[in-house]
């Protein structure tokens, strides 16, 4: 019995593997970007690794180098790394329902893999996911994401001295190319990026706070807000229903 759920366990890892190539070829540029970048504002090589390594998140490790080059404190840095990931509450509670039964150590590691990318991969599956399945697909992608953080900041390296130092607009394009696709799907988000900006602007502009703490209270603010109006609107459409 142990030998035939053995071999089923490496039959769904086998699986997962297979499931995570695509993730890890979508990743091979953002990587190899984010590498470059790394290179550019000033850390190491392993320093970089070492990120990739310990945070493996494509948007908050973006947004820590932006925070890097201004300066901004550790705390800040975490905070802001808590609020952009704090989605993945919501991604676990889901899985946690799609996902056999297992062991707490199982689920904290394979927990630690998930993404949106992992995620969409998982849910989408018919029927429950293995364990071996899940460490399949966070296997492949983990690898990717660490091994081409890696190879960009060696290519970085090797880049003259005056392209590494504008590659610091790479960082921004990147930014505008992740929120304008969101921004043509929903209007929420056209309000939420506008509100953000013109929070952390005034924040900014107006010496009233450090620029990680701007753009951690000007997230915050905006998406409370933004909350308040959503809460609101259907509060009201409740009203006109029952006329």
């Amino acid at each position: 019995m142990a030998d035939i759920a053995i071999g089923k366990e490496a039959s769904e890892f086998k699986k997962g593997l297979q499931a995570g190539i695509s993730i890890g070829i979508g990743y091979f540029p953002i990587a190899l970007t984010f590498g470059l970048l790394a290179k550019t504002t000033g850390l190491t090589i392993y320093e970089s690794i070492l990120m990739s390594l310990v945070v493996f998140a494509g948007a908050s490790q973006y947004i820590s180098l932006s925070l890097i080059a201004y300066g901004t404190s550790v705390v800040e840095i975490i905070l802001t790394t808590f609020i952009v990931n704090i989605r993945h509450f919501l991604m676990s509670t889901s899985l946690n329902e799609k996902v056999e039964e297992d062991v707490l150590t199982n689920k904290m590691i394979y927990s630690f893999g998930i993404t949106d990318e992992t995620f969409s991969v998982v849910s989408m599956k018919e029927g429950s996911v293995t364990t071996g399945f899940l460490f399949g697909v966070n296997l492949l992608a983990y690898l990717s994401w660490v091994i081409f953080t890696g190879v960009g900041h060696l290519i970085g390296a090797s880049l003259p001295q005056t392209l590494q130092e504008s590659m610091g607009v790479a960082l921004y394009a990147m930014f505008v190319g992740l929120l304008v696709p969101s921004m043509k799907k929903s209007a929420k988000v056209i309000f939420l990026a506008t509100l953000a900006a013109t929070f952390n602007s005034i924040f900014t502009f107006g010496n009233l706070m450090p620029q990680g703490w701007a753009i951690v209270c000007a997230t915050l603010l905006s998406a409370f807000m933004i909350e308040l109006i959503e809460v609101a609107n259907r509060k009201q459409r409740g009203i006109k229903h029952e006329e």
